[in-house]
């Protein structure tokens, strides 16, 4: 980590320590976290530790404080045990004082908090606003905007009228199934852990990878870049259609011609539009922010107004004739009165409609045949609810493009001749229209579901807020539209769902003819909601670009990550802006539709990869807070948007996929040179190596830490396995993923003990296999125990496939044994783990831990979490409950606090720390009051000291034994080492000339030492440091056996051995004591590096 956390001393009692308070030590304030730039995990400042008054008390006559004592940085006594470590572990109160100031800072405040800062410190900065946002305004109301739109208003009442209600259910059920799946797998990502701008680009790269994330990201980028042309040209097409059609530049003369310069006039318009939208958001994109919720009332209002016409045209249903002329339907746009003649003062006239059809007004004039041949029919364009018009439009009407809108149900004499129909006012269909074009057109409206997302940041509860709001505004939207179809088939006369621009109502906007109390209401809200989306899309996709830039995934890009001083995208403005204007020279909205279709699929398809793969892969930090998801609804969400690509447009779907494609490999490769090898067999080796040269490029990501355990096995001596419950432990703790290695030493060199290591690597493989601890065996034969573990530790495994933590089995008979060598050689093993930066686990009392086939009632998973040391003691219980021999056991967390710690806010610290880390564990913060050491610990530490002492004289006077022998044997052969002048020195053999009287005197002095120390252990005093480190030791075990003792499992946090090696053995002792009285218990060491993140 960046910053060493430092704890300030805690005040004692007025019996306590009397500690001088520590001076700042003069780091920085913890910066601002950049989400973009790296994932951190933590980032803590140093200050003072606000649980305590840090007011110091009268020191204690008991305990003399030593010049180093004070030197330390932490003087308690309660805490003692773990002090040599308090400058790299802090204590939690610490911790959770650091975690409870975090703050998580949205895109652009990092870069305005600098431009501040830039300004001179004389300048008071503003503190940075905790995230308010609740559900319904920062999820539900913003993906409401999103999804709500242009194809709503101008494009689902031809799409009823064209496919049916039928077909246009199916095109809804399908399209709103997809973004729902989509949905409940990003709540999935989004609720594990916490999601920075970036939304889905961020949540995708980061679950898949940098090649996946930036090819999807960037096609997420286009299209919502396509989706602002797609909304700019529905404000010009309601423009220049429904408010102001003298407004269009080109004007065509003859009818055959209006498509064409519809066309030419949306690009004028749109060029001019997408310019001024830029110019807004390059200089005001707080306004568009602030005038979002006014877009999205003029959404809501004009849905409101289209529900209070359904409802109004039940009872009085609005004045709306349509003129057919036999069952065609006419343009009505030239004409008044849907009449061939009319009588004016007893005469016959002719009225505008027989102009538009014969040569001359005259009633002798020569007129069109299908004119001549039928009459003229008015029928009611809304025929209102009651009218059972609802049979009428069960079913679709396809067609070519130029074939004619007509009603089935009306008589028709035809024509002859039908080849200038093209040229006569009839309504018409403007493009060819089948099924699959319907769903490609009607996609986009339910796009919009990442609104919530994006705004992770801005959200009081992101993890509650993201998955409630974004699925009831699915819901919300799936009813508004499932409503809508069915309403508008029922209210609506067919030819007039399929006149897509209201030719045939006056140019009438098809939607706002049935609103109330005015079409206006509709054309209005329409044209500002169209206006609001695309400003919102000219915002969005240039910070998504800014994102994927700043990443540096694609070198080509990073020019686009710069910006402005305060953060905007100056440069991904002008390159979505020239995106943009494509889609506006291809001027037809049907047509940029399917084209921002495919982007979106391809991103919602690759999210639900995402967490099909995450929920698969059982990766440690999945651990989503939202329940309702499964890795089926995953595949059956990306099946479903596979299967709407290619329904949509196999040609297009092929075109994305082609450029996700390029993207990916672009990424994965560039600088990077293919290397082939020949056959399966080659292909594989190469593979696998160059899996392991990516592996070792870079230490994995916390968010893919796991456990890779080196087991380390005793041996009996017919060479079987002493402890196999340590196997059946590693097997429920890794649950078969990631790697396992299993090593043992044989003492000798391997030339002699080669077949004894072969045997003992068949028995450890056939315990493993009985175990199912699926993984590497590797025996090894050295000339100690000691050395041979070391070696294993070191070099372990290939490459980036190296272990990063080591279990064993704590050594129960350590006391009863009269050679040291065990527990010297377990503590050395505690060092090198702790130099090597790896994780340890420690079971004590393993023969008694569950075997596979055990199924555990029940109980609980205790978890005595002292100091922070990287949140591997969270990490493992969560693992554990995976295994179904652990997975009806509860999680409870305990932690300690001092006298000045205030228990009540670390214990609401403590409770928001877990939920951000998606946890479900009881929380209890115990109190350890100080008080003055009992006689007891001082006790106890005496005759600690006391055994000690008596081992090493016990030793000194085997030494001595040993060295009279030597001396006799020494005297015996004085004569010949007088003969050489340089004697064989060896290193554990004394070469004197002895005499009778030296030997003599010799023998006395150290046998005369021996007795003095013994004598002395009588009269000696404990080292106040011992006497510390045992009553904390003490007071530990109390409260954890008090609380823990029934406990299935007891992780607690193990202190590091001694810096002095003169105290290995107190430090077992004091190991002893801690876990006295405690049935199964797994001490944890950290590796050195965080392993568990709030982060997605």
């Amino acid at each position: 980590m960046s910053e060493r956390f430092v704890v300030v001393r805690v005040g004692q009692d007025d019996d306590g320590v009397k500690n001088d308070p520590v001076p700042d030590s003069g780091g920085a304030e913890g910066d601002s976290i950049d989400p973009q730039d790296s994932v951190p995990i933590l980032e803590y400042s140093r200050e003072p530790n606000r649980y305590g008054d840090g007011m110091p008390k009268e020191s204690s006559p008991f305990i003399n404080n030593t010049d180093h004592d004070k030197g330390n940085l932490y003087d308690g006594k309660n805490m003692a045990l773990f002090e040599e470590e308090m400058d790299s572990n802090p204590m939690v109160s610490s911790l959770l004082n650091k975690l409870a100031n975090y703050t998580n800072l949205t895109q652009g405040v990092k870069e305005h908090e600098e431009a501040d800062d830039e300004e001179g410190p004389a300048r008071s900065k503003k503190p940075v606003k905790s995230p308010a946002l609740g559900t319904l305004i920062g999820v539900y109301l913003p993906c409401l905007q999103n999804i709500l739109g242009v194809i709503l208003f101008l494009r689902l009442t031809w799409i009823v009228g064209t496919a049916g209600i039928m077909e246009s259910l199916a095109i809804v059920v399908m399209t709103c199934s997809c973004t729902m799946l989509t949905a409940i797998s990003m709540s999935a990502i989004a609720t594990n852990g916490v999601v920075p701008a970036g939304g889905s680009y961020y949540m995708i790269s980061r679950s898949l990878g940098p090649e996946f994330g930036g090819a999807v990201g960037l096609c997420f980028y286009l299209g919502t870049t396509f989706a602002g042309s797609m909304y700019i040209l529905g404000t010009i097409e309601i423009l220049l259609t429904y408010i102001v059609p003298s407004a269009a530049i080109f004007k065509a003369e003859k009818k055959e011609n209006e498509p064409e310069a519809l066309l030419n006039n949306m690009r004028v318009y749109g060029t001019c539009c997408l310019t001024l939208m830029s110019l807004v958001v390059f200089v005001g994109v707080k306004y568009v922010n602030k005038l979002a919720l006014v877009f999205l009332a003029c959404v809501i209002l004009s849905i409101l107004a289209i529900y209070a016409g359904v409802i109004k045209t039940a009872f009085e249903p609005p004045d709306f004739p349509i003129c057919l002329l036999g069952n065609r339907t006419l343009q009505n746009h030239n004409f008044d009165q849907c009449l061939k003649t009319m009588e004016v003062d007893n005469v016959t006239v002719t009225t505008k409609l027989w102009s538009l059809f014969c040569d001359s007004p005259d009633l002798n004039a020569t007129c069109n045949e299908y004119f001549t041949l039928n009459n003229v029919t008015v029928i009611q364009g809304i025929p209102g609810l009651t009218s059972g018009v609802i049979r009428d439009n069960i079913w679709g009407d396809y067609g070519p493009k130029g074939m004619l809108v007509e009603n089935k149900h009306q008589v028709s004499e035809p024509a002859a001749d039908t080849s200038q129909d093209i040229y006569m006012p009839y309504v018409a269909n403007d493009i060819t229209t089948f099924f699959t074009l319907l769903v490609g057109i009607y996609f986009p409206s339910v796009t919009g579901i990442m609104a919530g997302s994006n705004r992770s940041g801005d959200l009081r509860d992101a993890q509650k807020s993201i998955p409630i709001g974004t699925i009831m505004a699915i819901a919300t939207t799936t009813f508004i539209y499932i409503s809508s179809v069915i309403l508008f088939g029922a209210c609506i006369e067919g030819v007039v769902l399929r006149d897509k621009f209201g030719d045939s109502v006056k140019g009438n906007l098809v939607i706002g003819i049935l609103a109330w109390p005015s079409p206006w209401v509709i054309v209005i809200g329409s044209f500002f909601s169209c206006c609001g989306a695309g400003l919102q899309s000219l915002t969005g996709a240039p910070r998504l670009l800014q994102a994927i830039a700043r990443d540096g995934i694609v070198p080509f890009l990073q020019v686009f990550g710069h910006g402005k001083a305060n953060g905007e995208p100056t440069w991904a403005l002008l390159l979505t802006g020239g995106i943009c204007e494509i889609g506006i020279l291809i001027a037809s909205l049907d047509a940029v539709a399917p084209i921002l279709s495919m982007f979106f699929l391809m991103c919602y398809l690759f999210v639900n990869l995402a967490c099909a793969l995450q929920t698969l892969l059982c990766t440690p930090n999945w651990r989503p807070r939202f329940k309702f998801y499964h890795w089926a609804l995953s595949f059956l969400g990306a099946s479903l948007c596979v299967s709407l690509m290619f329904i949509s447009s196999w040609y297009y779907a092929l075109v994305a996929m082609l450029i996700a494609g390029c993207i990916y490999k672009y990424i994965e490769y560039r600088g990077a040179e293919k290397e082939w090898g020949d056959g399966i067999r080659g292909l594989s080796l190469n593979a696998a190596r160059y899996a392991l040269i990516r592996l070792e490029e870079a230490p994995p990501h916390t968010k893919n830490w796991r456990p890779q355990m080196l087991v380390l096995l005793n041996l009996e001596s017919d060479h079987t396995v002493k402890h196999p419950r340590l196997l059946s432990f590693c097997t429920q703790l890794k649950a078969g993923k990631g790697l396992t290695i299993v090593g043992s030493v044989l003492q000798g060199t391997y030339m002699t003990k080669e077949d004894e290591v072969k045997k003992a690597e068949q028995n450890v493989k056939s315990s493993m296999a009985t175990e199912r601890t699926k993984g590497f065996c590797h025996v090894v034969a050295s000339s100690n125990l000691r050395d041979g573990f070391s070696h294993l530790i070191q070099t372990a495994g290939l490459g980036g496939m190296k272990h990063n933590t080591v279990l064993m089995a704590w050594p129960g008979t350590w006391k009863q044994s009269n050679d040291p060598v065990s527990w010297k050689n377990f503590i050395e093993t505690v060092r090198e783990t702790t130099a090597a930066n790896q994780a340890l686990l420690v079971a004590k009392n393993v023969d008694s831990f569950p075997t596979n086939t055990d199924r555990l009632g029940e109980g609980t998973i205790d978890v005595w979490w002292i100091v922070h040391d990287g949140g591997l003691l969270m990490l493992l219980p969560f693992l554990l409950r995976q295994h179904k021999v652990w997975r009806k056991c509860k999680m409870r967390i305990f932690t300690v606090a001092n006298m000045d710690d205030n228990s009540i806010q670390m214990k609401k610290d403590l409770q928001m720390f877990l939920y951000h880390l998606r946890l479900d564990a009881e929380v209890e913060v115990v109190e350890m009051h100080d008080s003055d050491i009992s006689a007891f610990t001082y006790e106890k530490t005496l005759v600690m000291e006391q055994r000690s002492q008596m081992l090493k004289q016990m030793q000194l006077s085997r030494t001595e034994r040993e060295r009279e022998a030597q001396l006799i044997h020494d005297r015996n052969t004085a004569s010949h080492a007088a003969l050489n002048d340089k004697p064989d020195t060896g290193p554990d053999r004394v070469h004197m000339t002895w005499t009778k009287d030296k030997f003599l005197s010799e023998r006395n002095r150290n046998r005369s030492e021996v007795n003095m120390g013994v004598r002395d252990l009588f009269n000696m005093k404990p080292n106040q440091s011992n006497v510390r480190r045992m009553h904390t030791a003490v007071k530990l075990n109390e409260v954890v056996v008090n609380r823990s003792q029934g406990a299935h499992l007891v992780l607690l946090n193990m202190p590091g051995p001694p810096k002095n090696r003169g105290g290995d053995e107190n430090y077992m002792e004091f190991l002893e004591v801690l876990l006295e009285g405690l049935n199964r218990v797994l001490l944890v060491r950290g590796g050195g590096r965080e392993v568990i993140t709030i982060y997605s």
